[in-house]
């Protein structure tokens, strides 16, 4: 994997991750958006699915994480602007989107503004818009979850504040996320602790956009769409995906019943499986 900066201009830089050879290769390229707090890596544990399937990992730290410059008051929306840029740097045509947990709002921001580019979408333990109407945006999620978006949606001075003081807690996982962690997806290890070693910037700036409006409506995406999510997320609640399978015409929903925010990522290979058959062949997704 080769990792380049591209530059945004302004004396913005993007970190990017590739895993492909430059240009086109044949495979279909596909971007990874990471949730929060990580960097950018593709996901180790899909590496080999992604092999097999034929499908080059693309993705980048997002503005105040890892290599990357911070971009304070972005939104959901950017995300489509930046995949584009990096794809273009890239010498790449079509790609498809996938995004975990906050990453998945960016994953269908690329879906709804960049849709004679991106082939298709998936969203995994993603959230819904917090404006989302009919959805109580809060039920079901962990308290610590629930207190640090509220600190969010008080600004961005209160959320600072929060996180000045904030701990880990443990009980926003299930047992079965816990049992994710400690074997296949102790990957997190990997990309969690480099996104935060220079504080919290990244992290502030992507719970900001979780509860600020998004710049986009789901509705509005026209690619096929997957939105993978658990029934016993903790973190994001399964209502959310639940809501964006009503409000986007071409979201499927998998529903894993024994899941969490974490362990929903073991369905990723069969997630990657969809989204490789929905984009057709990797050729189509090349210029």
């Amino acid at each position: 994997m080769r990792e380049i900066g591209v530059e945004l201009g302004g004396g913005r830089r993007l970190h990017v991750y590739d895993t492909g050879g430059g240009g086109r290769d044949g495979r279909l390229p596909v971007f990874w958006h990471h949730g929060t707090p990580n960097v950018g890596a593709p996901p180790g544990p899909l590496l080999p699915a992604a092999e097999r399937l034929g499908i080059r990992w693309v993705s980048y730290d997002r503005p105040g994480y890892g290599g990357s410059s911070p971009w304070p008051g972005r939104d959901m929306a950017s995300a489509a602007a930046l995949a584009t840029r990096v794809a273009d740097e890239l010498g790449l045509g079509r790609f498809a989107a996938v995004g975990h947990s906050s990453g998945g709002a960016h994953a269908l921001a690329c879906g709804a503004l960049a849709p004679e580019r991106v082939a298709a979408v998936v969203s995994v333990a993603g959230p819904a818009p917090f404006a989302a109407a009919g959805l109580d945006w809060f039920a079901g999620m962990a308290a610590s979850v629930a207190e640090s978006l509220r600190a969010a949606a008080a600004g961005r001075a209160a959320k600072e504040r929060y996180e000045a003081e904030a701990a880990y807690d443990a009980e926003m996982f299930t047992a079965a996320d816990h049992a994710a962690l400690a074997g296949t997806w102790r990957w997190f290890d990997d990309v969690v602790g480099p996104a935060v070693a220079a504080g919290p910037g990244g992290l502030v700036d992507d719970d900001l956009a979780n509860v600020a409006p998004w710049g986009f409506d789901p509705a509005a995406v026209t690619v096929p769409v997957l939105l993978l999510h658990g029934a016993r997320d903790r973190v994001i609640p399964h209502a959310h995906g639940a809501w964006l399978a009503r409000r986007c015409p071409p979201a499927e929903l998998w529903t894993q019943p024994d899941d969490g925010h974490i362990s929903v990522l073991d369905s990723g290979a069969a997630a990657l499986a969809w989204l490789r058959e929905r984009a057709g062949p990797p050729d189509a997704a090349g210029r």
